[in-house]
């Protein structure tokens, strides 16, 4: 017997054939529907007007983007958890608890943690829960000692010695957020505080064994070492010196004489001085010589040797090499004891405490509830499960409007999830506006959608945040549209933000305005000629008036001398204004004017001739004739507008055309409109006074009077036509 097929139904919507989602039969047959009709075949996990958790939950390779098979993942997942597939389609906000299918084993244990999360943030009376309630996890173990993730704070005992010993892993070693939004510790922390303790109490230990020996002096060991670290190096120093003596006796005097030149101190600089002192030898040097600890010794030297003798219990008058090797070698069994000592220990906690510590099976209370945190783990984790249940059953069939198909871009009253929220400009609002990620790449892969784009950059007092958007202008002009223009957008929360043009990429809005864009452009051309020509002529008269001052500095003696100089040598005068030379100039200015004068007389002339209602038809006719062209290539152009190298270059990936025409462009775009009731005056105070029937006379009395010569034969006469 053969399976019976499930019935889809396909509408057509912005020039693609797309699917309709209109029961839960539709999403359990999902699976089902050829991957070729689908809209879209994968779409970015940021930056969409939808939950990114819930993204995120379904991005099972967490590559930052959905596909196909994720999609039906997640459908699957969620339909045995329900009790009625058909409530998907209502998006509700909020998931009631007797929707959730408790005959299934799995929903038995997510309704269970439902109460349970309910329950936790004292709601148990509630019978729906929502996003806001399972998404923040801190706060539903704020309260709880366990929670299943294997961390454990100081509140999870009542112990007082525990709680410090935590408190004391946290500071000595390191710590792990607990769910409940706390510091704590896990398995792996306590065993590297286990063995910092014991090697503490070892090293403490080999003090206790062999005191004498680590610490020779007592309790003053301590105070002897940083004594012996200023002097070692400069008795060392004086024993070396000695043996030179033994090994080159004959150096003796040198060496002595070297060491007893000291210039006196009145003519020295007392730190100088004092530095000089320092760098002689501590006493006079001969062979085998014991330092004397007298009053020859280096007075820079003697207050702290004398000190080091005094705390080491030193009676002798003197020092010999060997005895002074003994005292070395006590004090480096101190020093190497005290490089041994382990680090980050805390002050807090005390040599007492960490015995009690390893005594007091302290590591085993830790242990145990570490692992009685660890049993609730299956616990906590569907309590996180509930969450993704909620998050799904309020969200998918948005997703699947925006994915599987683009139902909700093309629906008057929704907008599709990479819309991000309304510009308002040059008195429209464009609700098409979607976030840009990377402004080249989309600068470069948008330009083929045939959409007049126009790129912001925004920034949000508010939210202290910036961002880069592009909106789609598909209806109204572009005579207002450049660079640097500010405009105010408003996101989808209704936060607004201050919004500055960056950036345009030109293509067709509308017929209407390509109709009119060939009289723009001439104007603008005409415009630009005029302007051009008149900077042009004012550049040349300032510079025809600059020569005409300085040469009007000329001397007036010298020119007049000139003039007399060129009378008696008999020159001839300049030559009189010769009418008949510029009588062809005249003449050729005259034939032009004449030829223009034929044309339009000709053009008149013929539609004059034309029946009464045809004239309007010939004026039509031009018009089209001159805007034709414009309107046919926008109607093209327009016909061919596609959003969906927009949103590729974004990230998504779009298996199917996703048309704007004219008329949906025109919904995504709105223009400013008065109310129907509303009362206008049409009157402008500071508009300049017209006198319209003054125009009108003068243009009839130059019509009357263009005819009347033509029709008398004036034009005749003159050789025009």
């Amino acid at each position: 017997m053969n399976k019976k097929k499930h019935i889809w139904q396909f509408s057509r919507l912005g020039g693609a054939t797309r699917v309709n989602l209109r029961s839960g039969d539709d999403l359990r047959y999902l699976s089902e529907l050829d991957q070729k009709l689908w809209t879209a075949l994968s779409c970015p996990v940021d930056g969409l007007e939808i939950d990114s958790d819930i993204l995120k939950l379904m991005d099972a390779d967490e590559d930052g983007k959905i596909r196909v098979p994720e999609v039906i993942g997640a459908v699957n997942w969620i339909l045995p958890l329900i009790k009625n597939a058909d409530d998907l389609l209502e998006r509700r906000t909020s998931l009631p608890l007797d929707a959730i299918n408790d005959e299934s084993e799995e929903g038995k244990i997510l309704l269970a943690s439902a109460k349970q999360i309910l329950k936790n943030l004292n709601l148990a009376d509630n019978d729906s829960i929502s996003r806001a309630e399972t998404s923040d996890i801190n706060k539903i173990f704020a309260d709880t000692k366990f929670n299943g993730d294997g961390i454990i704070t100081e509140n999870a005992t009542d112990d007082e010695f525990v709680k410090k010993s935590i408190i004391a892993i946290k500071e000595m070693v390191a710590s792990k957020m607990d769910r409940s939004g706390v510091e704590g510790i896990s398995t792996e922390e306590l065993e590297k505080f286990v063995e910092l303790c014991t090697a503490y109490d070892a090293w403490h230990k080999q003090l206790d064994e062999d005191v004498e020996q680590i610490m020779p002096y007592g309790d003053k060991t301590e105070n002897t070492l940083e004594l012996f670290e200023e002097i070692k190096d400069k008795i060392d120093d004086y024993f070396v010196r000695c043996r030179l003596l033994d090994f080159d006796p004959s150096s003796q005097e040198v060496i002595n004489a070297f060491g007893t030149q000291i210039d006196p101190a009145i003519y020295k600089d007392i730190e100088a001085y004092n530095q000089e002192v320092k760098n002689l030898p501590l006493q006079k040097l001969e062979s085998e010589k014991a330092l004397e600890l007298n009053k020859t010794l280096n007075p820079a030297w003697r207050e702290k040797i004398l000190k080091f003798a005094e705390l080491i219990g030193f009676k002798d008058a003197s020092i010999t090499e060997l005895q002074w090797s003994e005292i070395k070698d006590k004090v480096a069994k101190y020093v190497s004891w005290k490089d041994a000592k382990p680090h980050n220990l805390a002050d807090a906690f005390t040599l007492e405490d960490v015995r009690l510590f390893l005594s007091d099976n302290v590591e085993e209370k830790i242990k145990a509830l570490i692992e009685e945190d660890e049993k609730l783990k299956a616990e906590a984790d569907n309590m996180i499960l509930v969450d993704k249940l909620v998050g799904y059953y309020c969200n998918i069939y948005t997703l699947l409007n925006n994915f599987v198909s683009f139902t909700d871009f093309y629906s008057p009253d929704l907008k599709g999830v990479f819309q991000a929220g309304t510009l308002y400009f040059d008195q429209r609002s464009c609700d098409l506006c979607v976030k840009v990620n990377d402004m080249g790449k989309h600068n470069a892969l948008a330009s083929h959608s045939g959409i007049f784009l126009v790129y912001l950059d925004c920034f949000s007092k508010a939210k202290n945040e910036t961002m880069t958007i592009v909106a789609a202008f598909t209806d109204g002009d572009v005579d207002d549209l450049y660079e640097g223009r500010n405009a105010v957008f408003y996101d989808n929360d209704g936060v607004d933000w201050d919004a500055t043009i960056v950036k345009i990429i030109e293509n067709p809005i509308s017929i209407r305005q390509a109709f009119w864009s060939p009289y723009r452009k001439i104007s603008r051309f005409i415009t630009k000629q005029i302007e051009k020509f008149a900077s042009s002529q004012d550049e040349k008269v300032s510079q025809n008036l600059e020569s005409k001052v300085e040469s009007t500095s000329t001397d007036i003696s010298e020119v007049a001398v000139t003039a007399a100089t060129e009378k008696a040598e008999g020159k001839p005068a300049p030559a009189a204004f010769d009418i008949a030379k510029f009588a062809g100039i005249f003449a050729a200015i005259g034939l032009a004017i004449g030829a223009i004068g034929s044309v339009l007389a000709a053009v008149v002339t013929g539609f004059l001739k034309l029946i009464w209602w045809q004239m309007p038809l010939v004026l039509i006719g031009v018009m089209l004739l001159i805007s034709g062209p414009s309107m046919i290539l926008a109607w093209l152009k327009l016909r061919k507008r596609n959003l969906a190298p927009v949103l590729e270059a974004n990230g998504w990936a779009i298996n199917s055309r996703v048309k704007i025409s004219i008329v949906f462009g025109r919904t995504l775009t709105h223009l400013a409109k008065t109310p129907s009731n509303s009362m206008i005056n049409l009157t402008d105070p500071f508009e300049k006074k017209k006198k319209p029937i003054i125009p009108i006379l003068i243009a009839l009395l130059l019509v009357g009077g263009f005819v009347a010569l033509w029709y008398f034969g004036i034009f005749a006469k003159w050789g025009w036509f």
